[in-house]
């Protein structure tokens, strides 16, 4: 097995060059001027940068080399790190390090990934994924998720976030790996031993806002903001206002920077519902070019999108523009359904479900959105989608439970809590056994006890602003009553973090091991008779009826030209139904289920998949 030796190459940064010297360039638009401060001599040295063309400085120094901690000082007024920060040993607010990424020899260059129809993805926080909190952590824990039948690891976002813990979606240095998940060659460390055991892994990117802490761009690159749109959680990316190529540029990298130098197999991309740009081309679609074009030219590179809107349009190959599309999105509204079906909740964004939740789910799973332009009522009674019909059901991620469903709720409940066991079994078997790629979040597979609430780690005055807009973001839930007895979770106390530390010895207790054994058996049907027969899949042929309130059918035609066909009766009564039962029983709660089905009986809670031959259909 060849040694190689990967780097991306940066107009940012710190670079080292092939004579030792190290060279140093920050855009930097607002300043007058910018001095490199290297703190690896003492006292510190401060050179003065030259200024360049377009708003840039840049020095070459013979005094830095790899390990070099060091920091701008902008206008003799304040010293920060460097934006594009490849490491943040003393956090957002501290200096930088100088890295030179050839040093980590890499062995995988024969790895070029899995196609995305083998995608059976598994979300973990790595703070709270193992006791050590750390990407070695995370390592020690791989072979469960080999067992298990998982073939992607998808990391939340784990770029340089200010504190002790967080979620991640409060990134400020976004090219730094946090220092408290170990240093960048421990996740290149995770990456090339995900690889050797077949794995995937994919990075959670966040690129419509930077975090409320530890970003000092507006000090120096005004620019990087707009100050005509604004997101929930601050001002908007300048994606399409003056100045914005080398905004594009910064984030364009850092999604190559994360596949390039690290061999990420993909990245999934925040709320891009929050990144507004009208330009043409617009940002996302020279981000899917770039990618395409670069590492995505000779290995399996997957484009992942959370997107409210349900725009459908970056999904699909344009013949003008080929390289200009995402994999897959994440299908909130397959979620949001099941939820609404499992638990009767209504209130939230849950309104838009809870009436007629069979004929969403059956378009779901048929179709994909279940929103495809029609009026939202949570959304001020606006239209909501596109049409997808036409994308095939491996365009859509599917899950029950995400860091956002569960962690955005007031107590981080787990659906396991939420509803009752057949419940919870049978959604579980049309998540793992629909064509459509799952998503499992970590501890799913054996229902795991612990919460997953919100945790920050942010200076005082943010922190009580947080706790503070958590409350009354739950107060406007009209259902929601506050337990006096239980107090809702704190985002800063070091107790909300810590209970959300999963808790590897439930997994040989009862149930856990029993829901563990079902996960299992359940992706050993995916990967034996589905994952085969959805390579090159194609869309607008699948077909979902509804039977009755709680029951309803679909049926997809597979590569192979055979069908594969779900029943289920999501209710807590039995269902009399008229529905197909012509297949072999690839999977039913109960050994007579298909001698009930030709009776016209599916029993409560019930879910069968069948697999129609060819041949049997003629």
């Amino acid at each position: 097995m060849s040694i190689v030796k990967r780097l991306h190459s940066m107009p940012f940064g710190s670079h080292i060059l092939d004579d030792g010297r190290v060279n140093f360039r920050l855009w930097a638009p607002g300043a007058k001027q910018v001095e490199l401060c290297l703190q690896g001599l003492a006292p510190e040295t401060r050179l003065l940068m030259a200024p360049e063309d377009d708003g840039w400085f840049g020095i070459t120094s013979e005094l830095a080399s790899a390990g070099f901690y060091y920091q701008y000082r902008i206008d003799k007024k304040i010293q920060v790190p460097d934006p594009a920060s490849r490491y943040q040993p003393q956090d957002v607010h501290g200096s930088s390090q100088v890295i030179d990424p050839t040093e980590w020899q890499w062995q995988d260059d024969d790895w070029i990934g899995l196609p995305w129809e083998d995608s059976v993805i598994y979300e973990l926080h790595v703070g709270t994924f193992s006791k050590e909190g750390t990407f070695a952590g995370v390592k020690k824990h791989l072979d469960h998720l080999v067992d298990l039948g998982v073939t992607a690891l998808q990391l939340m976002p784990i770029a340089d976030f200010p504190g002790r813990c967080n979620w991640g979606y409060d990134g400020a240095l976004l090219f730094a790996p946090d220092s408290r998940y170990g240093t960048p060659d421990d996740l290149k460390d995770l990456i090339a031993s995900a690889h050797t055991k077949g794995l995937m892994v994919f990075n959670d990117v966040v690129y419509n806002h930077f975090g409320p802490e530890g970003n000092y761009l507006h000090h120096y690159a005004p620019p990087f903001f707009s100050d005509r749109t604004h997101t929930p959680w601050g001002a908007a990316i300048n994606f399409d206002g003056e100045h914005n190529h080398w905004v594009r540029q910064f984030f364009i990298h850092n999604a190559l920077y994360w596949l390039n130098e690290f061999h990420f197999d993909g990245l999934r991309l925040d709320a891009i519902h929050a990144i507004f740009d009208e330009s043409e081309p617009d940002f996302l679609s020279c981000l899917a070019e770039a990618v395409r074009r670069g590492p995505g030219f000779n290995r399996q590179i997957h484009l992942i999108l959370e997107n409210d809107a349900n725009a459908a349009h970056y999904l699909r190959q344009d013949s003008e523009h080929p390289e200009r599309f995402f994999t897959a999105q994440w299908n909130d509204d397959f979620h949001h359904t099941l939820h609404a079906q499992l638990t009767g909740e209504h209130q939230g964004y849950y309104q838009d479900y809870g009436e007629q939740p069979i004929q969403h789910l059956g378009r779901c799973l048929a179709e994909g959105f279940a929103f495809q332009g029609e009026i939202s009522r949570y959304r001020d009674d606006n239209p909501r989608g596109e049409p997808s019909k036409d994308l095939p059901p491996t365009t859509f991620v599917n899950f029950l439970q995400t860091h956002d469903q569960i962690g955005n709720r007031a107590y981080g409940e787990r659906l396991s809590v939420l509803c009752p066991p057949e419940a919870l079994r049978a959604a579980t078997a049309i998540l793992l056994l629909s064509p459509a790629p799952p998503l499992l979040f970590m501890g799913q597979e054996w229902a795991c006890s612990r919460p997953f609430n919100y945790f920050v780690d942010f200076s005082d005055d943010l922190n009580k602003q947080v706790a503070e807009g958590r409350l009354n973001e739950f107060a406007k839930f009209p259902d929601f009553k506050p337990n006096p007895k239980k107090p809702i979770p704190t985002p800063n106390e070091p107790e909300t973090f810590e209970s959300a530390i999963l808790d590897w010895n439930e997994i040989d207790e009862t149930p856990h091991l029993q829901w563990l054994e079902y996960h299992r058996k359940l992706l050993r049907i995916r990967s034996r008779y589905i994952r085969p027969r959805l390579y090159g899949l194609a869309g607008g042929q699948a077909e979902y009826r509804v039977l009755n309130e709680n029951a309803f059918c679909v049926q997809w035609p597979m590569n192979d030209g055979s069908i594969l066909k779900m029943i289920a009766n999501l209710g807590s009564e039995p269902a009399w139904v008229n529905c197909f039962s012509e297949g072999e029983v690839l999977f039913a709660a109960e050994p007579d289920a298909s001698e009930r089905v030709e009776q016209g009986r599916l029993t409560p809670w019930s879910v069968i998949f069948l697999l129609a031959e060819a041949d049997a259909e003629a």
